[in-house]
């Protein structure tokens, strides 16, 4: 990570992809903001956070019901407003993409400070204040690496 460095940084408008996939023969669908593959200074959010959300009311193939992905959805906008902070025009955290199959929820954000983001989903989980069982990681990924295929170029 560059310490010490002034940038000048423009948050992209969020435009999403929707991407359907197979994975071990389960159907999956990812939603992707597909404006962070041309986004710059990339050194600024060197940490990736992923947030994997347990389903429970499924229907086939390991997917979410209507009413699950009601529940999801809302849980997954309390987290990105939270993970991003306050300062809208000057977010901790950039969506990255939501990706739904076999059972579980994926959401994933490039985050400036992975502290705030660590201190947030450890309080939710240690005071048992959420709505769906979830874990999640935050690693360093200074190359956007851990990207690559939520951000691959496709017709």
């Amino acid at each position: 990570m560059v310490k010490d460095k002034d940038f000048r940084v423009i948050i992209p408008k969020q435009q999403y992809q929707v991407l359907n996939f197979n994975t071990d023969g389960l159907p999956g669908i990812a939603v992707v903001n597909k404006s962070l593959s041309e986004f710059k200074p990339k050194e600024v959010f060197v940490w990736h956070c992923s947030v994997m959300v347990q389903c429970e009311k499924l229907i086939e193939n390991g997917m979410p019901s209507r009413e699950e992905v009601e529940i999801l959805d809302k849980f997954g906008d309390f987290l990105d407003d939270k993970i991003k902070g306050a300062d809208k025009k000057k977010p901790n955290g950039l969506f990255l993409a939501r990706i739904t199959g076999n059972k579980t929820r994926e959401l994933i954000w490039r985050i400036f400070n992975p502290v705030i983001t660590n201190d947030f989903l450890t309080d939710l989980i240690e005071r048992e204040d959420h709505i769906r069982n979830f874990d999640y990681r935050i690693d360093e990924d200074e190359d956007w690496k851990l990207t690559e295929w939520h951000l691959k170029k496709r017709k």
